[in-house]
């Protein structure tokens, strides 16, 4: 008996002993990097967490990281921002990060610009320098980090802090300008086919992106709405083969308004139209319905005036240096006046409203126009259509409805069938 309970004690000690072991191997595996389960991760930079710190003279801003970085950091004016490129990376910030301001930051976006390249954007307070930025390797516990410090500075410091061409005071020559602008990949000329695709092209235009996150409620942002139904509309248009679609973005990346027009003028578009979903400030009372903007240098209402004021102020959001004036929009400041392009565009607004009016509720007047920037191509016919206000409870209800979203393209599909189809005509017509 005594014989069979040391058996038994001796057992105990080599499990014991065992576990031991492979709990020391397991350490040493997980100090190598290959963890025996391991966890499958993004191929991006994922960011986990950022805070600000500081005071009115001097702000610090730190952001979490699971592997350093390479990044690149730049002011602008007008307003004053500071501007940080830096990899495409995965933000997981804690709801609401940036929406709150310290010392010399009032707030800060975050967001991809491009494929491959992320950007943050600090709206600041006033004129101030990046005194210090870098990134510090994992230590004592801490991740990964990205640092920079900012300094309060006066207009003249700041201004001279600036890169020559993005100074308020040295505007380059318009033809200098566009060499510094970089036109997105979709907007260059597509390589010549075979056989030319003779089809009428249409441009889609799904507003905001990356950092510029459009009108938020109720955990809806803007620039995913319009997304999801500007690529239904695109689906829906694409499916009876008679039209080539050319979207300016397909993915959460932000496009500057005036690239968004390259896009429509590089591919000889035959329509234009662009997606949003606009949203009343709180406070000044409630709104829905569906609205159909065309160009006008001035406004239809002090509504129309407020929402195209928003809308052109994107770039500023995303940290475009609105100093420079590629040639391509002084274009557009002349040819302004073509009246052709904007019958036509006032004609198609008015089909679009004919067709919506069936199947969507409208706003009480729902054909506006104002100056909106992303309009003003002069050769293609270009309309700007407010789903709905994301800020009313049964819009928003309809903008995350399929059946809504379905039913909506069907009737803009029509409406650009029989636009097109009576261009169509006409032109033969001509020839």
């Amino acid at each position: 008996m005594a014989s069979r309970a040391n058996h038994i004690v001796l057992l105990r000690c080599a499990l014991v002993c065992a576990a031991a072991l492979l709990c020391s191997d397991g350490s040493m595996i997980a100090a190598e990097g290959a963890s025996p389960n391991p966890v499958v991760t993004s191929n991006f930079p994922v960011a986990s967490d950022a805070r600000l710190a500081g005071d009115a003279g001097q702000t610090r801003f730190v952001l979490d990281l699971d592997r350093t970085i390479q990044f690149h950091a730049f002011t602008l004016a007008d307003p004053y921002r500071v501007i940080v490129d830096i990899p495409e990376v995965s933000f997981r910030l804690p709801a609401g990060a940036g929406t709150a301001g310290r010392g010399l930051v009032k707030a800060f976006r975050y967001g991809l610009v491009m494929p491959g390249g992320s950007r943050i954007v600090f709206d600041l307070t006033g004129p101030a320098k990046i005194a210090k930025s870098y990134v510090l390797e994992a230590a004592n516990g801490q991740p990964p980090r990205l640092v920079l410090e900012f300094e309060e500075a006066d207009r003249t410091t700041f201004v001279q802090s600036l890169a020559p061409e993005a100074r308020p005071q040295l505007k380059p020559a318009i033809a200098d300008a566009v060499a510094s602008v970089a036109v997105p990949a979709e907007s260059a000329a597509p390589p010549k086919p075979a056989f030319p695709d003779s089809r009428p092209v249409i441009v889609i235009d799904a507003g905001h992106g990356g950092v510029d996150n459009g009108t938020q409620s109720s955990g809806e942002s803007e620039k995913n709405l319009v997304l999801g139904f500007a690529l239904a509309l695109r689906d829906r248009i694409e499916k009876s083969g008679k039209y080539r679609v050319v979207m300016t973005r397909t993915d959460d990346t932000f496009i500057p308004l005036d690239d968004r027009v390259k896009i429509a003028r590089a591919q000889s578009a035959s329509l234009f139209v662009s997606i949003h979903a606009d949203a009343l400030p709180r406070g000044e009372g409630d709104a829905q319905g569906a609205t159909i903007y065309t160009l006008s240098d001035k406004a239809s209402d002090a509504e129309a005036e407020r929402l195209a004021e928003a809308e052109n102020r994107a770039d500023a959001i995303g940290g475009v240096n609105l100093t420079e004036e590629p040639t391509e929009v002084a274009d557009i400041l002349i040819d302004l006046a073509r009246r052709e392009t904007r019958t036509f565009s006032n004609r198609f607004a008015r089909l679009l409203m004919g067709e919506m009016k069936n199947t969507v509720r409208m706003y009480k007047h729902p054909l506006k126009s104002a100056g909106f920037r992303v309009l003003k191509a002069p050769d293609v016919p270009s309309v700007l259509v407010e789903l709905g206000y994301v800020s009313n409870k049964g819009d928003l209800e309809h903008l995350v409805s399929d059946s809504w979203r379905s039913r909506t393209v069907a009737s803009m599909a029509q409406a650009v069938d029989v636009f097109l189809a009576k261009r169509v005509a006409r032109a033969g017509a001509t020839n």
